[in-house]
Parts: structure tokens; C-alpha cells; sequence
């Protein structure tokens, strides 16, 4: 196997990945990326949707290309995006983000706290990587979080609400303040402004411990208003993309990672505490000792509710475990194993992307198509993270 513990494979593999990806993304026609690319071959099989998250996701990997010094279109390609999302997904008369766009129009525009959130992160990572305008996308998407989706009392964020910003959905989720707390700690490295610190941290804290903590140190995925624990939230459809009912293994790994990250900025014990703990949980309860992989959900027992794979939730244990081994050289036996799995089941052996879900056993059912994407910015953000931790 490669030594993915050597930084310049690392950034072997976030090129390779963007490689699959450019140019067929550029969309010349409509501005912004083609995103639905067949994971197979890279066959365009939906050239007029344009997902809010796919778009920020797009524009973070291409400014992660040209901070390693990638080729030029990383950063044309990044500037591109950028451009994008500041002029066509915003919504001047409502100010928020528009969800999904038929080319330039408008298809829905609810507002979802998890696509602000990677609108965050993106121009976080634009701003570092020096992309024209990137501080003020940074600036406006913050404001508009704060100020339609934060709830100061408890230092969280709410889920969702219409186009016309007239009401908030009941709903809270984990999901969405996972990636709202990844995308300050990301606007707090590039800036150093405490503000975005404060947001990360106070999410963390509210999520990872005191909520946690009702739980027994697991995380669960779903909260009513009150954010108290919702736990019958989709029992009846635990196959929801993304909404499953259960716990999510790969979702106890990112949380992990997110905490490692933060403990460099704050000295807390806990947070390190509660990444070991939380990546320690994953490994003993979801990873399938006979196939490899991680269960996407278990129940309450430890026992798999839905047992396909996802390369995403390999790739964030890859993350984690590079900022764990750290410390303690057994995470990097970890490290090591997930990139053999990763490697042998989960990279496409032609193109070098990453395939999104496997069957329980491995294989591959179906080309996995639908508007909401996966770009490639799961395995790029983590082999990212891996470089900075070696």
C-alpha cells in the first residue's frame, strides 16, 4: 500500500480527484459547475441543476487546488464558482441562498442553515486561497446565518426556512450545525477574528457535550424546537438520505475531527477527550469487522439499521484519525487501514474519484445519481486536513 502518511501523496490525491471533475464542470453556458457527473466514467447526466451545496462544495476543492499550488485552472476554475454563487444563488430580494437552480432560475428557494453553512466555509477557503471577493461573500453569508438561523440562547443554529424568511422550521438537526461548526473553525484559521471561533466553539460545546451527554457520549442525529432529543424522527424511513433514523457512525468520526480541530485553538480538555471518545465509538460500533466499512446507521444497541457503506464516512475517519495519531501512533495504524479500504473498494481504479455508497458487501448497485452531489469535497477536505497534520 501507499504511504498516505507522506504529504506530497496527499496532495496527489486532491489533484486527482479534481482532475475527474474539471473541465467537463465548467459550465460555459449557465456560469457556475456542471456537478452531476456520473461517479463511473464522468458522463454529465444533469447539465442544468444547480445544488447550493455542490456549488460551495466546488468552489472550496478548487481553492484547496490552488493552495497546494495545483495548476492555474484551480484557481480560475475556483473564481469561477465564486462568481457564481455571488450573483445567481443569492437571492437579492430576500436576501438568502437559493437551494436549487434551474440553470439561473429559481427551482426552490428554502433556505437551508446547512447550505449557508457551506457557503461559509467556501469562502472561507477562497479568501485563504486570495479569490477576488471571497471576504465579502465570507461576511455577507455569515450575517445571514446569524441573523435568520442562530439561537443565541442555546449556541446552536436552527434547521430551515421558506424563501420569504417568514418561518422557521420546528426541525433541528445535528447535520446542519456539524457543517456550520466546520465552516468557523475554517473562517477563524483564515481570519483569526474570535467571532467565528465563538460560533464554532459554542456548537461544540452545546452538541458534543451537553447534548451528548443525555445520550451517553453518542450523537444524536434529531431535536424538536427545544432541542430536546427527538428519537422516533424517521423511524419509519431509515433508508432517508439525509435524515436517517439511528446513529451514524460517520457522523461520530467528522464530529471527532471537528473537535481536534478546535482543541488547537482552545485549551479545553474535554474537546480532546470527546474526539478520542467519539472515534473510539465508531470504530468499535460501526465498522463492519467481516466487510470493512462503517454501518451508515445503528440503533440504540449498537446494531446496524442500515449496513451500506459511504466513502464519506471513511474519508472523515481518515481526517480524524491523522489528527489523533498525533498524539497516540495507534490512531495512525487506523489512519493506514482506512486508506487500504478506501483505496481497494472505494476509489474508482480508472478515474481516481471517490464512489459515494457501496452495498453492505461492497458493491456497487447503481450509478448513485440525484441532484444533491457529492463533489469530491469529502475525500479532498480530509487528505487536506491529513497534509496540514503531517
Amino acid at each position: 500500500m501507499l504511504n498516505y502518511r507522506n504529504p506530497r501523496l496527499l496532495r496527489r490525491e486532491i489533484l486527482r480527484v479534481l482532475n475527474f471533475y474539471y473541465p467537463d464542470c465548467i459550465d460555459t453556458r449557465y456560469g457556475g459547475y456542471v456537478a452531476q457527473l456520473d461517479e463511473r466514467d464522468g458522463f454529465i447526466y444533469d447539465g442544468r441543476t444547480k445544488h447550493l451545496v455542490a456549488t460551495a462544495r466546488a468552489v472550496h476543492n478548487f481553492s484547496v487546488g490552488a493552495l497546494i499550488d495545483g495548476p492555474v485552472w484551480c484557481r480560475t476554475a475556483a473564481e469561477h464558482g465564486l462568481s457564481f454563487l455571488s450573483n445567481h444563488q443569492w437571492d437579492v430580494e430576500n436576501s438568502g441562498y437559493d437551494w436549487i437552480l434551474d440553470g439561473r432560475d429559481t427551482a426552490d428557494n428554502t433556505r437551508f442553515c446547512y447550505g449557508h453553512a457551506f457557503v461559509v466555509l467556501a469562502s472561507a477557503r477562497a479568501l485563504e486561497a486570495g479569490i477576488p471577493g471571497a471576504k465579502t461573500e465570507l461576511e455577507r453569508a455569515v450575517k445571514t446565518l446569524d441573523r435568520h438561523f442562530l439561537e443565541s440562547e442555546q449556541g446552536v443554529y436552527a434547521d430551515r426556512a421558506d424563501g420569504e424568511w417568514e418561518a422557521v422550521a420546528p426541525y433541528r438537526g445535528l447535520n446542519a450545525n456539524m457543517h456550520t461548526c466546520e465552516a468557523m473553525i475554517v473562517a477563524y484559521d483564515v481570519t483569526e477574528e474570535d467571532r467565528y471561533l465563538d460560533r464554532a466553539y459554542g456548537i461544540a460545546e452545546r452538541i458534543a457535550r451537553d447534548l451528548a451527554a443525555e445520550t451517553d457520549g453518542r450523537l444524536w442525529e434529531h431535536y424538536d424546537a427545544d432541542w430536546t432529543h427527538d428519537m422516533e424522527y424517521n423511524k419509519d424511513q431509515p433508508n432517508h438520505q439525509f435524515r436517517p433514523w439511528g446513529y451514524q457512525p460517520g457522523h461520530h468520526l467528522e464530529w471527532s475531527k471537528l473537535l481536534s480541530l478546535l482543541a488547537e485553538f482552545c485549551d479545553d480538555p474535554w474537546l480532546e477527550s470527546a474526539a478520542r471518545d467519539l472515534f473510539d465509538w465508531a470504530i468499535e460500533t460501526g465498522w463492519d469487522d467481516e466487510h470493512g466499512g462503517f454501518y451508515y446507521t445503528v440503533d440504540e444497541d449498537g446494531a446496524p439499521v442500515v449496513a451500506d457503506k459511504y466513502g464519506w464516512a471513511i474519508t472523515e475517519g481518515i481526517g480524524a484519525a491523522a489528527l489523533l495519531g498525533r498524539d497516540d501512533e495507534a490512531y495512525l495504524d487506523w489512519y493506514d487501514r482506512l486508506w487500504e479500504y478506501g483505496e481497494s473498494d472505494f476509489v474508482n481504479p480508472r478515474h481516481g474519484n471517490w464512489f459515494e455508497r457501496l452495498s453492505p458487501t461492497n458493491d456497487r448497485d447503481d450509478p448513485n445519481r440525484g441532484m444533491a452531489v457529492e463533489p469530491g469535497y469529502h475525500p479532498i477536505s480530509n487528505a487536506f486536513v491529513a497534509m496540514d497534520a503531517f
